[in-house]
């Protein structure tokens, strides 16, 4: 099975979970039931952001044939970028405009920070693979010579 590489993607799902609407739905997502007093424990959103993070990031290390140190990197990358998403879908809850438009300011920061840590050509790579799985048509794909019948500069129509 593979791991959508799309950031919107991602993040849609991040948003659909319900494991971590925990805090949008008041449970406690704090010190769980059993931990030793003033011992935070692991929650499960906590858990799923982690698990989330993980998965993208092993996407990644195997797609891109990254090295070490950049999984590592990267891994941070995910998880802060999965971490700050929950956080905005727990505090603008009520906000569906102000959400959209911090999500999508999580995206752009994720991917200046992945621009940094990937080579030039693990990057073209990232970007095409995401813009495939989001059927985001690619420049040269709106470029060059139309289709029969289309027109185009030179053409008498």
């Amino acid at each position: 099975m593979t791991i959508n590489l799309s950031l919107p993607l991602c993040l849609a799902l991040l948003l659909a979970s319900p494991t971590l609407g925990l805090a949008q739905a008041g449970k406690s997502v704090g010190v769980r039931a059993g931990s030793p007093a003033g011992i935070t424990a692991p929650t499960p959103a906590a858990d799923a952001v982690a698990a989330r993070a993980d998965a993208l990031t092993a996407n990644m290390a195997q797609a891109l044939s990254l090295t070490p140190a950049q999984t590592e990197k990267v891994r941070a990358i995910n998880s802060g970028s999965v971490r700050n998403v929950e956080a905005a879908r727990v505090r603008y809850r009520q906000e569906p405009g102000t959400l959209r438009s911090r999500i999508e300011e999580v995206g752009l920061a994720r991917l200046e920070q992945l621009k940094d840590v990937l080579t030039p050509a693990q990057f073209t790579r990232y970007q095409q693979k995401r813009e495939e799985k989001m059927g985001i048509p690619t420049v040269r794909g709106t470029q060059g010579t139309p289709p029969p019948g289309l027109g185009g500069r030179g053409e008498d129509n």
